[in-house]
């Protein structure tokens, strides 16, 4: 392995791994030349003409990442009668533009999809295209297809249907703003409070998804908040990986997309058309999940069981919020892939496979046209049951879509996963000789990896992997990056390893039941007090109740009888957390509140510059406040900061700011 600490181009070796895995990252001169010849917006008059209705007047808004450009879809929603809410999804009519056998249709059939590889985006259609013509852009009048829910107040959809309009979305909101305003942790995003009426409209909206999400899990709907990776970079640079986490905003829009998919299905069953499905079939190793359940006392059917694993899921994410994510992506690693089939029989008593983690039995994907090639073929399909002119495409045509856009998909993953490999070796070459904890998150004869939790990096058990597996959590040494190949090898001490996990389920185990009692006192004895922390083991209860004192523990000392609170109990990973109270200081929890108002304020700004000051250097941390261009900010320096004394002046980027637990973490530049 080699450890440079130069990081190498990353949007460059992005291009090379594209050409690979056989995609055509770069956009041929015909499929230019196309573009280039398009008008500059859609006539309203000649939308009238072909069919499409005037809906520009309702208050149309999108949910999104902040940084997207590429908005394949809006969202409105009206009370009607009977205590019905009519939901209205509005999706980008790529089709207008991209007509089936153009140049620019060709090329995104070869590529199927767009590809985020973290450092580079290669778009399925030009930018001119997808973050302009066809994208439902704020303040904009763009042709869309509609597709019209009916949700009574148990979450069924009574009646459905799907027809063009032209629309002009009011707002582009964010995700993390709006969940905040939802959960109540922050103002009515600005936007929306710009906008007569949007903040009732959004509620109504909020209502609509709550009704959704309610009977899919009724259903068996997966209740899963898989920690979604992503590279922080900044002048080309990895500085840091940071986790999408799931929140009130990105499960409306989730709920919408799966209502939206499935009434799509639904209207071209209904209308005798054929389709491209999306299927995930039965869990491979359910086995597997049947003893992951177990460590946590819990019971799962021998048989795969929707119903029964949404349950469980369901059960964890109410105990165990914090680390839900982490059981999470045990449970999406065990399911499999989905694939994309041809959907012949419009027979529903006889139709096939559905998706077994949405638990619909109808499901096409129709909402991403901007980024999907089965997507667009869906809105044709659609187009193609309310024209005389004969369907779109045959059978056959169908079926090898389907079977390219399946292979497809599964290359892009292998791009995306290999730049998120490559990113996180630029990230961690300087790190080699550390010790992490991570979490099994595969484990076949081809070889046992593992995800660090902080940061999240995943990387090979090259030593010290007999006896583990998915869901396992271990203590592994980083001894090996190479950041050209994106390999990160780690070793886990063999030694010992049935005594450590049968001693981590009985952690577990000690977590779960501790879990109710969080934010109650503990008679304890400390175990174990060195620079890198100190233990605690309680009194009054069986062996295994054991955790480190995370706050509040600089003076304690082995043998020392103490009175503990717990603050934690993390039955996924089997730790346990306590504070002894005397040890912290009232003015750190003022300081504490300060830092969740500033991070609050900061969220949007990951990636800035700030000069900054050292204030202070600990064996644990090293900590700085900004000077500009604004001085009100401490946060901790967790990269680079080595070298630094206090006093020193420093130019730092913000990687993380988290306002429910008040963490705000610099890098030095």
């Amino acid at each position: 392995m080699t450890h440079p600490t130069t990081q190498p181009d990353l949007v460059a070796a992005a291009h090379e791994v594209m050409l690979q895995n056989g995609f055509q990252p770069d956009f041929p001169p015909e499929v230019e030349r196309e573009i280039a010849a398009l008008p500059a917006d859609p006539s309203p008059e000649a939308a009238r003409a072909a069919g499409a209705r005037d809906l520009r007047g309702l208050l149309w808004s999108s949910i999104d990442n902040p940084e997207s450009r590429d908005l394949d879809q809006v969202e409105y929603a009206e009370a009607v009668a009977g205590g019905a809410i009519r939901l209205m999804v509005g999706v980008a009519d790529v089709d207008a533009f991209v007509p089936k056998g153009s140049a620019t249709d060709e090329h995104a059939l070869a590529n199927t999809t767009s590809v985020y590889t973290g450092v580079a985006v290669f778009p399925m259609l030009p930018e001119r295209l997808s973050t302009d013509l066809t994208s439902l852009n704020e303040g904009e009048d763009r042709l869309a297809i509609v597709i019209e829910m009916d949700v009574l107040e148990d979450g069924t959809v009574e009646r459905f249907g799907a027809y063009r309009a032209l629309v002009h979305n009011r707002a582009k909101l964010d995700y993390e703003s709006v969940g905040d305003w939802m959960e109540g942790d922050g103002p009515t995003p600005a936007k929306a409070a710009a906008v007569p009426g949007l903040e009732a409209q959004l509620r109504l909206q909020h209502e609509a998804s709550r009704r959704l999400r309610g009977l899919r899990q009724r259903r068996g709907a997966l209740n899963l908040d898989t920690l979604e990776p992503r590279p922080v970079v900044a002048d080309g640079k990895v500085i840091d990986i940071q986790l999408v986490t799931r929140n009130p905003a990105r499960d409306l829009i989730e709920s919408y997309m799966v209502a939206a998919n499935n009434a799509a299905a639904r209207y071209l069953v209904e209308q005798g058309s054929v389709s491209i499905r999306r299927v995930v079939r039965t869990p491979r190793r359910w086995d597997r999940l049947v003893a992951l359940a177990a460590d946590l006392g819990e019971s799962l059917p021998a048989e795969p069981d929707s119903v029964a694993l949404n349950a469980f899921l369901a059960r964890r994410r109410q105990a165990d919020p914090a680390h839900f994510p982490d059981l999470s992506l045990a449970v999406v690693k065990l399911l499999g892939p989905g694939e994309y089939v041809l959907e012949r029989r419009l027979d529903a008593a006889r139709r096939g496979d559905g998706h077994f983690g949405l638990a619909v039995a109808d499901y096409v994907h129709s909402t991403a046209p901007n980024r999907r090639y089965p997507d667009l073929v869906t809105q044709r399909l659609i187009k193609g049951t309310q024209d005389p002119a004969p369907p779109p495409y045959t059978d056959r045509e169908l079926d090898e879509i389907a079977r390219r856009c399946t292979e497809r998909e599964d290359a892009a993953r292998k791009v995306e996963r290999a730049m998120r490999k490559r990113a996180a070796a630029a990230l961690m070459a300087g790190r080699v000789g550390d010790e992490f904890v991570a979490v099994v998150t595969g484990a076949s004869p081809k070889g046992t990896y593992v995800r660090i939790i902080s940061p999240p990096v995943e990387g090979r058990v090259v030593g010290g992997s007999r006896g583990l597996d998915v869901g396992d959590t271990v203590r592994v040494t980083l001894v090996g990056v190479d950041q050209d190949k994106g390999f990160i090898d780690f070793a886990h001490e063999e030694e010992g390893t049935e005594r450590k996990l049968e001693r981590q389920h009985r952690k577990r185990a000690a977590a779960e039941r501790l879990r109710s009692r969080v934010g109650e006192l503990f008679d304890a004895e400390v175990t174990g007090a060195t620079p890198r922390g100190t233990w605690v083991r309680l009194l009054d209860q069986p062996a295994g109740y054991e955790g480190k004192v995370v706050r509040g523990a600089h003076d304690l000392e082995k043998g020392q009888r103490v009175r503990v609170r717990l603050v934690d109990a993390d039955s996924v990973h089997g730790f346990i957390d306590f504070e002894y109270e005397p040890g912290v200081e009232p003015r750190k929890r003022e300081r504490t509140e300060r830092k969740r108002n500033a991070a609050r304020a900061l969220r949007g700004r990951v990636g800035q510059r700030f000069e900054a000051e050292v204030t202070g250097i600990t064996a644990k941390a090293t900590w700085v406040r900004t000077l500009s261009p604004r001085s009100d900010v401490e946060g901790r320096l967790v990269r680079g900061a080595r070298g630094v004394s206090k006093g020193d002046r420093v130019r730092v980027v913000l990687l993380a700011a988290d306002p429910k637990r008040g963490y705000i973490d610099f890098a030095r530049e």
